[in-house]
């Protein structure tokens, strides 16, 4: 087996691309179940189709020596209409025919626990060499190393490709962020995103976002990819909750500066509940 080397330098893959995102009529929807972009030769960046499920999570494929991560499994359990299996699998093979390896790994996690992101958990259950984290707060931080010093991050180790977890709650008790040296991509989930950022729990999501930027002000950060886009390329407007096409969306990937806006946010705000809205991100409370 030949190994592949993951040197912990940051370069930036691929994204340049029109992500799917929707349209006026569902019955007329010619998107496919799941679009499939290939951020670079080791990872991919899969989003699910708005007319299927309205959230349209993104998910991401990582492949290291041994076993491959898959980060969120979607909103959709049916692989009748979510066939999120079939494709990661389909993905996987693509990519063992490139580099061949017997008892290839998959490990199925989650950015945190909400039903739009391991909904599709089943269709992995069985599956030979892999394993699923369970999404609840305690399996995820045990798996992960992380423990009662959520300022010291945990690990993953795909096979030479060995990824920083960061407990991040405060949208939601299981969060977590992963960091990836080899691309330099912070996987933020629901924590981060060009969108409204639902804050359960004020001081742990200011604790978070101080965490987060003290991480990344430390290390070569390409993009911030959280997982989804609710904003419209206006800036401060959002499209409405359950709204099926999005036709001027901003880009996903934000930036380390983005980290600091929230930050800044989060102090200018200083706990007053209600909906608080920035050029780029909308802030609930």
């Amino acid at each position: 087996m030949k190994q592949i080397g993951f040197p912990a330098i940051a370069n930036a893959g691929n994204l340049d691309v029109r992500w799917i995102h929707g349209s006026e009529s569902a019955k007329h929807n010619t998107d496919p179940d799941i679009q499939v972009h290939r951020y670079d030769e080791h990872t991919f960046v899969l989003r699910q189709n708005k007319a299927i499920n309205y959230e349209a999570p993104f998910m991401f494929l990582m492949f290291g020596n041994t076993r491959a991560l898959l980060l969120d499994t979607g909103a959709t359990a049916s692989p009748a209409h979510f066939p999120l299996r079939r494709t990661v699998d389909e993905i996987v093979d693509g990519w063992l025919a490139d580099h061949p390896r017997d008892g290839y790994g998959l490990l199925v996690a989650h950015t945190h626990g909400h039903g739009d992101h391991i909904a599709g958990d089943g269709q992995f259950r069985g599956r030979p060499d892999t394993v699923v984290v369970d999404p609840a707060v305690e399996h995820v931080r045990e798996f992960f190393g992380l423990g009662d010093d959520l300022d010291v991050p945990g690990s993953v180790d795909l096979g030479g490709r060995v990824l920083d977890v960061l407990a991040s709650p405060g949208h939601h008790s299981s969060a977590v962020t992963f960091y990836d040296p080899p691309t330099g991509l912070l996987l933020t989930g629901d924590t981060v995103y060009p969108g409204r950022l639902y804050v359960a729990d004020r001081p742990a999501f200011e604790q978070t976002i101080d965490r987060l930027v003290t991480f990344a002000e430390a290390r070569p950060v390409t993009h911030v990819l959280g997982c989804h886009i609710e904003m419209t390329g206006v800036p401060g407007e959002d499209y409405p909750i359950r709204t099926t096409y999005q036709p001027d969306e901003p880009p996903l990937q934000m930036t380390v500066e983005h980290l600091r806006q929230i930050r800044d946010a989060m102090a200018e705000i200083a706990g007053r509940p209600g909906v608080h809205v920035y050029p780029d991100f909308i802030v609930y409370i």
